[in-house]
């Protein structure tokens, strides 16, 4: 579907303006009617003279109020409602005294007395201030109601991305934990090379993963670079004996996924497959649409589970020394997803361990140019806002 040559602004998106086109709609609304109604009670076309000084008048007084209202809508309600009752009747009373004022000069030597002319348009623009009034304040409480939902939403949001950043920063210091231990280890043995090519490989995964933010969402295609890159160091350590195989469908590579999301489980594989096996094991990562989900299968050829084991005992258990592992992977798959998404754990009916996770997918947009910030009138709207 082709894109808007432009985005769509806001009405509210600039407080003051939306203030002034609201005045002139409303205003000008009100004289035509008045307008109107003088043609048809068969008022003379000079008549419209009167019309358009007491729209004038109308806007000028509103103006006012405006002004004192802004100043009251944030205060107690016993204030904010006695002093607009007030101001209000001043209001009237004084746009009526103008009207009726007018009109007798309009009408001089009429039978009307100027107390019938002032009853005569007092009922009109009462109506037409309560009018006002109430559209008034009922546009900037709505508004600052939907200005609050929308701060929760912010801090909301805040809150999740600070629970994914604690998360995600939890990896690297146990990520390199291990890695600097093996490469301690080479340096005692006196293996320098393998020791320094480790070295190399930990700072060229460290620089691709630092590239991202902690609650940042990378492509599929992305986190298996990733992936490779720290297989890369493992395969230092325990060389033919890690085995991998990788199946991405394409259509999938263009898909977002949390980063860093599955070294986790490859090192949980590492540690329970490969390590303790004497011919190692095989690490298969797959990766598939499933529908409108996005299916990722990590699995290996090590023992797996303990006959009789409760799945949900093992969380946490790729990582002894900080109870990260599979918790967090989970954790982070509820952070981000909420109850649209799937995490199961389960031995291959061949032999081995698999985890199977499961996010809705979206692929990565192209970049859009950013909508302008809209700004809520709020308690702003008027003269000056």
């Amino acid at each position: 579907m082709a894109a808007l040559p432009f985005r769509p602004t806001p009405f509210f998106g600039n407080k003051n303006r939306a203030f002034w086109r609201l005045q002139f709609m409303g205003w000008g609304g009100a004289m035509l009617l008045r307008a109107m109604s003088s043609i048809a009670n068969a008022q003379p076309w000079s008549f419209l003279v009167i019309v358009v000084i007491a729209t004038i008048t109308g806007f000028s007084i509103s103006l006012i109020l405006s002004v004192i209202y802004r100043a009251l809508i944030n205060r107690r309600p016993i204030v904010t409602w006695g002093v607009t009752a007030i101001a209000m009747s001043v209001a009237v009373g004084l746009y009526a005294f103008i009207d009726s004022w007018v009109i007798s000069l309009y009408r001089q030597g009429g039978d009307a007395s100027f107390a019938q002319l002032f009853l005569g348009v007092f009922y009109l623009d009462l109506t037409l201030v309560i009018s006002w009034t109430g559209l008034y304040y009922a546009i900037n409480f709505f508004l600052q109601v939907e200005e609050q939902n929308d701060q929760l939403m912010r801090l909301e949001a805040q809150a999740t991305s600070a629970q994914l950043a604690m998360l995600r920063y939890q990896l690297n210091p146990h990520f390199l934990f291990n890695t600097l231990n093996s490469i301690s280890t080479l340096v005692l043995l006196k293996q320098t090379e393998p020791a320094n090519a480790m070295l190399s490989r930990l700072s060229s995964f460290l620089r691709y993963t630092l590239v991202n933010e902690p609650t940042a969402r990378v492509t599929v295609a992305q986190e298996i670079e990733t992936l490779k890159l720290y297989l890369d160091i493992e395969r230092m350590r325990f060389e033919e004996r890690l085995r991998t195989e990788f199946r991405i469908d394409d259509a999938v590579r263009n898909g977002l996924m949390p980063s860093l999301l599955l070294q986790p489980l490859v090192e949980n594989a590492i540690k329970y497959a490969v390590s303790p096996m004497e011919y190692g094991a095989e690490i298969t990562v797959e990766a598939q649409l499933v529908g409108p989900m996005l299916r990722v299968t990590v699995s290996d050829t090590g023992p797996g589970l303990p006959p009789g084991t409760d799945p949900s005992s093992v969380f946490g258990v790729s990582s002894d020394s900080t109870g990260i592992g599979l918790a967090n992977i989970r954790d982070r798959l509820v952070q981000a997803y909420g109850e649209n998404q799937r995490f199961d754990i389960s031995n291959r009916p061949e032999g081995g361990f698999q985890v199977v996770l499961e996010l809705p997918f979206e692929a990565k947009a192209e970049p859009v140019q950013a909508m302008p910030v809209r700004r809520p009138i709020g308690v702003g709207m008027g003269v000056g806002a």
